[in-house]
């Protein structure tokens, strides 16, 4: 692995861990009662923030799946045309990486309230 994509990939680790943890005290019990407290102004914050980060990042590794997947695709489409099927599946679950962290932030903002 080349020196420039370990380093991206701790980074987005790292950022990962951070909004996971950010998150936490949302996952917090809630009272017995049908209405729950207003979140403090601070949760709410790095709630936003996770979200962010989970649609952001998830965004950008999709797209250089997709850049990476899609060049190798188009190479084997060119050397073997009756590998365009095959090509554009694989290239689809390359997408799906945004689609899951477009969920994931959903998921956190729908928590926030």
């Amino acid at each position: 692995m080349r020196k420039r994509t370990r380093i991206l990939l701790w980074i987005s680790l790292a950022v990962l861990m951070l909004a996971g943890i950010a998150v936490l005290p949302l996952f917090a019990a809630a009272p017995a009662g049908n209405a729950s407290p207003p979140l403090a102004p601070e949760v709410m914050k790095w709630g936003f923030a996770a979200a962010a980060a989970a649609a952001g990042l998830a965004a950008v590794g999709a797209a250089y799946a997709v850049a990476v997947v899609g060049a190798a695709a188009m190479g084997a489409v060119a050397e073997k045309p009756e590998t365009a099927g095959r090509a554009l599946i694989f290239v689809g679950l390359a997408e799906g990486i945004a689609i899951y962290g477009l969920i994931i932030a959903i998921m956190i903002l729908g928590r926030l309230g």
